[in-house]
């Protein structure tokens, strides 16, 4: 159920002490159907008569049969309904993407503000009217960082733009990117560069990187290729394929166009092992990550990591458990911007219509992944 469209569900008691369901048979397939698509953004609750249970439509709790759920417009008409609150979603808290949306906000205009240090989980807390655990667990949820490394990655991103500016100092760009101090600039930076060397376009860092054979070869279709994988301190930064390892370097190199790019045996193992479970078709292994983009590309990143090998989701579905649904397009650019492939999935997710649509590598390689998640889940 979209914001814009009143819940006009209406209940009354059964001699089973369960509520029945007197609404339209149209107000009952459009709940259902949100239901199905674990809709984040919807704003009613349901409940589980076999387990007494009430839920957001977007709990990760197993599925419900269709006749065993009853709907309600809110929590506290589960609740008087003699229903108790699951304990994974916590339906009587705000959607989590609304209070991380509040919170974002809030660190976006602590930093603008040029405020130096960080935003307290406890002054969140006062802003939200939420627990520091309910916002530390539901930003690291949605976003994969704490609401501190958050903050952190505006600031560093902050200060490189100072650091780029003509006549800007070191020590300029790192009050103005509201550093209290030189100290914390050479440790907050992500990928670990002191400021002297991202002034210089990174010049002094080293990045490793390996490239191997990436042929597939699915129902008959054999697709030629290779893949190059890089990682900083943080962890792999890119994970791309190509048709020759040649063009695969270069378009890393711009990049990392001031980097010191490293060729890593060890990395060549972890990238051939990758590899072997994506053509075996098998979950993918969670190895450390280095992402860089907006909040809002994080938050589809993040979400893209959490799709089961062998299921896909529409960008609409995407739209819909960030609870944006009118951000389908966007949804579809941060996919295409993902230089992570294989580890990030932009390969599961689809046009509502099941069609592939576009992949950054090629359709052709995105329909031998499908097949082969598919026959191997």
């Amino acid at each position: 159920m979209s914001r814009a469209t009143p819940c006009r569900i209406i209940h009354s008691m059964t001699t089973s002490s369960h509520p029945t369901l007197a609404a339209t048979a149209a107000d009952e397939d459009l709940l259902w159907r949100q239901l199905e698509q674990r809709d984040a953004s919807a704003s009613f609750v349901y409940a589980v008569i076999t387990t007494g249970v009430f839920c957001r439509p977007g709990c990760a709790s197993r599925f419900p049969l269709r006749h065993n759920v009853r709907f309600f417009s809110n929590p506290g008409e589960a609740s008087a309904a003699g229903f108790r609150p699951c304990q994974r979603c916590r339906p009587q808290q705000p959607p989590v993407t609304h209070l991380v949306e509040q919170v974002c906000a809030l660190l976006h205009q602590h930093h603008t503000q040029g405020n130096a240090g960080t935003l307290p989980l406890a002054r969140l807390a006062q802003m939200t009217g939420h627990s520091p655990h309910t916002i530390q667990r539901a930003f690291q949820s949605a976003l994969g960082v704490s609401p501190a490394q958050f903050l952190r990655r505006l600031r560093a991103q902050s200060f490189a733009s100072e650091l780029t500016r003509t006549g800007q100092s070191i020590t300029d760009a790192i009050y103005a990117a509201g550093y209290s101090s030189s100290s914390r600039a050479y440790s907050g930076y992500p990928l670990g560069l002191t400021p002297g060397s991202l002034r210089r376009g990174a010049a002094a860092e080293q990045i490793e990187y390996a490239i191997e054979p990436s042929d597939f070869d699915q129902n008959s279709a054999f697709i030629p290729g290779h893949a190059l994988t890089a990682r900083t301190q943080r962890g792999l930064c890119w994970l791309a394929f190509g048709d020759s390892p040649q063009e695969l370097l270069d378009d890393l190199a711009r990049q990392m166009h001031a980097a010191t790019l490293v060729l890593s045996a060890t990395l060549g193992t972890t990238l051939r092992s990758i590899l072997d479970v994506a053509r075996a078709g098998r979950a993918l292994p969670s190895l450390p990550l280095d992402l860089r983009g907006t909040a809002f590309q994080l938050r589809v990143w993040n979400l893209l990591q959490k799709i089961p090998a062998g299921e896909t989701r529409s960008y609409r579905q995407l739209a819909q458990e960030l609870g944006q649904p009118q951000a389908s397009r966007a949804v579809a650019r941060a996919c295409a911007t993902n230089s992570v492939a294989l580890l990030v999935p932009c390969h599961r997710v689809v046009a509502v219509n099941g069609a592939l649509s576009g992949y950054r590598w090629g359709t052709e390689r995105k329909r031998a992944l499908l097949a082969a998640e598919k026959s191997g889940s």
